[in-house]
């Protein structure tokens, strides 16, 4: 059921505790001395602890034993008892993160009912963390493009490393789940990953957040950075942080200590750093807006972020992915899509990148009238070029231009759009347009359209020569 340390310095206590709570199907440790009860501590977490106020022939008292615990094992719950109890020494050892105070002589029921209640706390405690352990373990990355198998490469080069990851990319395409996905198959697996959001935090309280505080009505309150101990924090965003605080975050970086907002103690963690940024740190370094030692300290292993543009082969999986979900999580309807909705969402700009697919597959599951295939006129980035009497209605610089200059503005985009919907692969988009791939080449050529390597795919752009 749970194994519970007894801390008491008269033997009789400790063992009559320990008699009743083992006929009650626990097991229990005893300690005497304030050294004992810290080596029992360390050498095993118990389940709880039932620790007395004061313990005589002790370098420490049961207050300081407490705030030791706390620090170190946040999640163990500590039940006081003291033959010396009185108001003041109940609400300092409450503040002190204890879970209970009960007075000596005390009563058994009442003893095991507040020992119930802290296992049962306890016990909901892990199982919330083992389900956002599990909720780590099911981010699934999603793809098959040149791009994207690129990136997974270089994530499972780091995953089993404590290297610290800079994760560069547009807003949108993707950091928070790159970052999931190394804590998922990282050593640090089994503990917390706290994603600490720097742009939506006020400046002014990003210390009190990050580092937590300590206050004489409160007591001590955790911040992320605690609460991250054993596992991965997960810097989003990391130039919006204050400058301020980036110089206590690098002391943090280096000693692996820091203290409470309002405190005087230490607090030791131990944390794997992944940081992630869309915006150009170099940039930001010569603004004077982002620490350089900071930079070189996160950015031990940079990897980019693929736009989705950059991955545009990845569209109708990401999107029968969501739709997956959708259905799943929301009750949405299930639907497939059509060969020319995807079409159209391959040629379709993406600026707010994966997350901007998400919506849009939301949406139209929302307010869309049937259970059949998504067309692409539900779709809102179907501008068609077409007429209802079945022309193909001209662009205003299309018009303006002489027929031989024209065709050729309409062929140069057209291709480049097919080739980067197809990822670059000459073959298949030498087969979707109706032309033999030499035959493809030699208008390319024409054209001055050429193809390049980019975020490990090839990209077709404009020769500027």
């Amino acid at each position: 059921m749970g194994d519970i340390l007894i801390v008491d310095d008269e033997r009789d206590i400790r063992e009559l505790i320990s008699d009743i709570l083992e006929d009650e199907g626990y097991t229990t440790r005893l300690a005497g001395t304030s050294d004992d009860a810290m080596r029992e501590v360390t050498s095993e977490q118990p389940a709880l602890m039932i620790l007395d106020i004061w313990l005589k022939d002790s370098q420490m008292d049961g207050i300081d034993i407490l705030k030791a615990v706390k620090r170190d094992y946040p999640d163990v719950p500590v039940v006081i008892i003291s033959g010396h109890g009185n108001v003041e020494i109940a609400v300092a050892a409450i503040k002190q993160g204890a879970y209970d105070f009960i007075e000596k002589p005390f009563n058994i029921d009442q003893l095991l009912v507040v020992i119930r209640r802290a296992m049962e706390t306890s016990r909901l405690r892990h199982e919330n963390q083992a389900l956002k352990r599990q909720d780590v373990k099911a981010t699934e990355m999603i793809g098959q493009s040149s791009a994207f198998r690129t990136l997974v490469s270089q994530l499972d080069k780091v995953t089993k490393s404590n290297g610290r990851v800079m994760l560069l990319g547009a807003a949108g395409s993707g950091k928070e789940v790159a970052a999931r996905y190394i804590h998922a198959d990282s050593n640090h697996a089994n503990g917390p990953f706290v994603s600490v959001n720097c742009a939506g935090v006020e400046p002014d309280r990003m210390e009190e957040v990050l580092f937590g505080r300590e206050t004489s009505d409160r007591g001590v309150e955790p911040g992320l950075l605690e609460q991250a101990n054993g596992g991965v924090v997960y810097f989003d965003e990391v130039a919006d942080m204050p400058l301020g605080t980036q110089s206590k975050i690098l002391r943090v970086l280096v000693d692996q200590r820091f203290t409470r907002v309002g405190g005087s103690e230490s607090v030791s963690v131990d944390f794997r750093v992944i940081s992630s940024t869309s915006k150009d740190l170099d940039a930001e370094i010569a603004a004077e807006r982002f620490r350089q030692e900071l930079y070189h300290r996160l950015a031990v292993v940079p990897i980019a972020v693929p736009s989705l543009e950059e991955r545009r082969e990845d569209i109708p999986m990401l999107a029968s992915h969501f739709i997956n979900d959708f259905n799943q999580s929301q009750g949405l309807p299930m639907r497939e899509l059509s060969d020319e909705a995807i079409a159209l969402m391959q040629t379709m700009t993406w600026p707010g990148n994966v997350r901007q697919l998400k919506n849009l597959i939301e949406r139209v599951l929302i307010l869309g009238d049937g259970t059949g295939q998504i067309e692409a006129k539900e779709l809102p980035g179907d501008e068609s070029p077409a007429s209802e009497d079945g022309r193909v209605v001209l662009s205003g610089a299309l018009a303006t231009l002489p027929l031989r200059e024209a065709r050729e503005a309409f062929e140069r985009e057209y291709l480049l759009t097919q080739i980067n919907r197809f990822g670059g692969n000459i073959s298949r988009t030498a087969s979707f347009v109706g032309m033999e791939r030499s035959a493809l080449h030699r208008k390319l050529k024409s054209l001055g359209v050429v193809t390049s390597n980019k975020a490990g795919s090839r990209v077709a752009s404009v020769d500027a020569d």
